[in-house]
């Protein structure tokens, strides 16, 4: 079976350098979920002038060619090529940023190789729409992913905010009327705003979203803390002060 090759999908998660020329890269595929695999010879300047290390920024979609053993945990990659080539994502440093984030929140939260396609469809569809998106969805892009990736990854938030339902616990990812025994909540405007993006079914409707940066700021957070509820060992994402930094 090592010797089988298959044809899938993969999304670049993070790469570390392997020798004087080859990385290892973890990347999100579609038919295995997230694996390990050595790129031989990758960072080796070709005769036309060439680094195809550049395949493997973080964020990067491709078409692959892999080898698979489920016995192993560091597979083989043996072809590669462009699924998705962004327009904007590598370039723009705003939706750089916004991409680093989601990438990096991906490392932190998916932690064993299950196949899940609906998952890696809603990152690689979400991935495309923010190199596509306008200044606005872009802005308020993060809060989105953050929300919707829980849902998929099964501690999706219930109900939706209401007069009478004002408080969204975030340990117990409900919305209620009453404050929990415990700090890990959040209220009012804050939580109306939670459930108006729970509710964009496509990245277009966050446009009509009107958030300022300290809005963000705060909802950035939260759903952080959400996250280290819901996933253990869940660490500081360090791509978070950059973000913050840079959205308007």
């Amino acid at each position: 079976m090592s010797n089988t090759i298959h044809k899938t999908r993969g999304i670049v998660l993070k790469c570390v350098k392997y020798g004087d020329t080859s990385l290892v890269a973890s990347i999100y595929t579609e038919l295995f979920g997230l694996q390990s695999y050595i790129i031989k010879g990758v960072r080796k300047t070709s005769k036309k002038g060439l680094n195809n290390a550049n395949y493997f920024l973080p964020a990067a979609i491709l078409e692959l060619q892999v080898y698979h053993n489920e016995q192993k945990q560091l597979q083989f990659l043996k072809e590669y090529q462009w699924h998705y080539l962004y327009n904007n994502i590598f370039y723009d440093v705003i939706k750089n940023a916004v991409a680093v984030f989601s990438v990096e929140l991906l490392q932190h939260s998916i932690k064993q190789p299950e196949t899940n396609i609906d998952l890696y469809e809603f990152i690689e569809n979400s991935l495309i729409g923010i190199d596509k998106a306008e200044s606005k969805v872009t802005a308020n892009f993060p809060l989105y992913f953050s929300l919707n990736l829980g849902k998929i990854l099964g501690f999706g938030i219930e109900g939706n905010y209401s007069i009478d339902n004002c408080i969204l616990d975030l340990q117990e990812g409900y919305y209620c009327n009453t404050r929990p025994h415990h700090s890990y909540f959040i209220e009012n405007n804050l939580a109306a705003i939670t459930s108006t993006i729970l509710s964009c079914e496509t990245l277009n409707k966050l446009e009509n979203i009107l958030l300022n940066k300290n809005t963000r700021r705060q909802l950035i957070d939260f759903y952080n803390q959400y996250f280290a509820l819901h996933i253990t060992n869940f660490s500081e994402l360090r791509s978070v002060e950059v973000l913050k930094e840079v959205l308007e």
